[in-house]
């Protein structure tokens, strides 16, 4: 993994560039029926790109809302991103491995570190 998910910048190799995603995320929105505004959602994956997840699999990629009270016209806050960042931490300092990680983020990201024993 210390050439793939736990090297610096590895991410930034990978990710498509907006030029592709944007069309993308507009279509994905559209096909869940997301009406709201496309500047306060995050275009995620439900596998992270760092947590091993497919950049360009749509069945890895959906429009995630903004959070409850989240202030329009601010781009997205997705409570979510700083979960995937303590399981990067967790997996690249062997505290939890790759499929365990990647297991609990997609059951349930809102329990992921609990059923991990991560804080």
């Amino acid at each position: 993994m210390n050439t793939t998910i736990c090297k610096s910048g590895y991410t930034s190799t990978i990710r498509p560039p907006a030029s592709v995603t944007d069309a993308e995320k507009a279509a994905n929105a559209k096909s869940y029926g997301y009406t709201g505004s496309l500047h306060d959602a995050e275009y995620g994956h439900l596998v992270s790109l760092e947590l091993g997840g497919d950049p360009n699999d749509p069945r890895n990629l959906w429009i995630e809302p903004p959070s409850p009270g989240h202030k329009a016209g601010a781009g997205p806050n997705n409570p979510k991103d700083a979960v995937e960042s303590k399981l990067h931490t967790a997996i690249c300092s062997s505290k939890v491995t790759l499929a365990a990680a990647q297991s609990a983020i997609v059951t349930d990201w809102t329990t992921a570190e609990k059923v991990l024993s991560i804080s």
